[in-house]
């Protein structure tokens, strides 16, 4: 055995979608999790329901440099079918697991080779019930490679544990499973490989969550009060997270709701609800990817001009038209922005972590009702459905703001002399009332044909001219409400790497990378909201030479900024790449040596 390799490495596994393999995964995530040491993990499963290869990786790496890589030093293969594959990816003097129920031949010798008795081990185990043996199985591979990489069994209870929530029986039928494959490692696996685990204490105060969930709370936590939507993958999760929390988070002492979910007859009704819901004073939301967004372009830019607050998560994925249903991308940027036939300019956040995920997710209602508009969150299906380590939720420190409501008391100060769409305070954004304002004056129409600024129906020129006008003065107003963009410098940096969402990971390994091995120092800007902050043409000024990268074929992000900066054309270098994978630190390393030709 060469030297020892401890908590740097990938491990990843190969399953049968619909085989029950997550269970496993997830036991052998979150026990190395709870070890302390810095992990993530990344499922790659194919559009159907099972039948079809399926992988799951998790990045082991001691100093936190978690994003995926296309290395692959443990590899275990549970399926024939990606056997061939499986075995060609693993890495010289990596290591190599397969179940005994595959038949075929190893062809390499540069790799170290480990047979799993699942058979055997399952024939034992009398007290599995039959239905129930296939998915059990999955528990020998998690504890071979618990006793070949030495993770604590402890840990691997505790986290079967929770992925049970408690419930004894199931979990002493899996653990029994691992301790059994335990057993027989032990006195019959002769470890030739590098690689192995040690405790650390790196996750201290951390807890391991997806973005969905944490969008899910943070909306919660925000007051969500309706929420209209239509399944699809991969937003589905971000509103089933709501309606599993809200009867937890959201209880009253006379059992009754506060708020309303429902799964309408497609996407359509789904934003059509919540634009009718925002407009009856509830904080209103929905969740969808890109074929559904496309279906609520409509909608989109009714609430835009009609100016109700709505919040729209989009958790993207490949396309266009069906594409890759479970592939991730950023690829509904330059859609999203223009959302709406005619005029339009929505307001876009960009989280790139978990954390921003949960804050966004109340922030959004804010800015929401604040600039009276639609509010759209990209997300996508990496951050939105796999495991990131993150802190803690923490509780709003900030009240609601319902931005400019008028009130009973409101319109009797005024003597009822208001109009819906009157800009009294010259920055683009009208007051508004709500149904069940009892004073007389409260009422207007709301309608998205042309209107003058009392809501009534127009069809003048000068009249139309000046409300787009007035909506364009609010697009750029909201800039104070934006989430300003993560810049970090390095002193001595000549390039600047400018990038969104979920590459956040793979961006600052790269630039670790760069400095390391490279010698060259980079300054990065994460842009976390459209419209741009003042931050953003400053940071592109301050380098001769900046990278955008993004998860797209046609540089989006780098569009809209020669859009809004086109002096600084020759300051911006696109870098844009989507597979349908999470970006790699090595994707954005190698891209910059060929240009900067090292």
């Amino acid at each position: 055995m060469s030297e020892k390799i401890v908590n740097d490495f990938s491990i990843t596994i190969g399953t049968v979608n619909g085989s029950g393999s997550q269970t496993a995964n997830n036991t052998i995530l979150r026990s190395l999790f709870k070890m302390g040491i810095p992990v993530s993990g990344k499922n790659i499963f194919p559009s159907n329901i099972q039948g079809l290869s399926t992988w799951y990786t998790i990045r082991v790496n001691k100093d936190g440099f978690t994003a995926r890589r296309d290395a692959h030093e443990i590899v275990i293969c549970m399926n024939s079918n990606s056997f061939s594959q499986d075995l060609a990816n693993v890495l010289p003097g990596g290591a190599f697991f397969y179940t005994d129920s595959i038949k075929l031949d190893i062809t390499r010798d540069d790799i170290e080779v480990y047979r799993l008795p699942v058979k055997d081990i399952m024939r034992e185990q009398k007290d599995v019930p039959k239905q129930l043996k296939d998915l059990v199985a999955n528990m020998v591979y998690v504890g071979v490679l618990a006793q070949s990489i030495g993770i604590d069994l402890e840990q691997i209870r505790t986290a079967l544990d929770y992925h049970f929530k408690g419930k004894q029986k199931p979990i002493d039928l899996n653990f029994k499973v691992i301790e059994k494959s335990v057993e027989w490692a032990k006195g019959n696996l002769e470890k030739t490989d590098p690689y192995f685990v040690k405790p650390m204490n790196k996750n201290d105060g951390l807890i391991m969550t997806d973005g969905n969930t944490a969008a899910a709370i943070g909306s919660i936590y925000g007051g969500v009060q309706f929420m209209g939507w239509y399944p699809i993958t991969p937003g589905s999760s971000l509103a089933e997270g709501i309606i599993e929390y809200l009867p937890i988070l959201r209880k009253r002492e006379d059992g009754k709701h506060t708020y309303a979910v429902i799964q309408a007859e497609d996407e359509l009704a789904a934003i059509g609800m919540a634009i009718g819901a925002g407009f009856s004073g509830l904080r209103a939301m929905t969740a969808t990817s890109g074929p559904g967004l496309s279906l609520m372009t409509e909608f989109a830019g009714l609430a835009y001009y009609a100016e109700v607050p709505v919040v729209i998560w989009d958790v993207q994925r490949v396309g266009p038209s069906t594409g890759l249903p479970t592939r991730t991308s950023q690829g509904d940027l330059t859609f999203t922005h223009y959302i709406g036939h005619g005029d339009t300019e929505q307001i876009i956040l960009l989280p790139g972590n978990a954390n921003e995920c949960f804050e966004f997710g109340w922030r959004a209602f804010d800015i929401a009702e604040n600039l009276q508009s639609p509010v759209f969150v990209l997300s996508d299906l990496d951050l939105g459905m796999n495991q990131w380590m993150a802190k803690p939720f923490e509780y709003p420190n900030e009240p609601m703001d319902r931005g400019k409501v008028l009130w009973e008391e409101d319109l009797e100060k005024l003597n009822g002399d208001w109009g819906r769409y009157r800009d009294v305070d010259n920055d683009g954004i009208p007051y508004r009332t709500v149904p069940g304002n009892k004073h007389p004056a409260s009422a207007y129409f709301l309608r998205g044909t042309g209107h003058d600024e009392n809501g009534n129906l127009t069809e003048d020129s000068a009249t139309w001219t000046r409300m787009l006008d007035r909506i364009k003065k609010k697009y750029y107003k909201a800039v104070e409400f934006i989430p300003a963009p993560i810049i970090e410098k390095k002193k001595g940096a000549k390039i600047g790497i400018i990038a969104m969402g979920s590459t956040e990971l793979a961006v600052r390994e790269a630039r670790h990378q760069l400095e390391t091995e490279a010698n060259i120092k980079s300054d990065s800007m994460r842009i976390r909201g459209i419209p741009f902050a003042e931050d953003v043409p400053k940071f592109i000024e301050s380098h001769e030479q900046n990278y955008v990268f993004e998860m797209n074929r046609d540089g989006q992000l780098y569009q809209l900024l020669l859009g809004e900066y086109p002096h600084l054309a020759d300051h911006l270098i696109s870098e844009a790449f989507n597979d349908g994978l999470p970006a790699t630190a090595q994707w954005i390393l190698d891209s910059i040596l060929i240009k900067e030709k090292i």
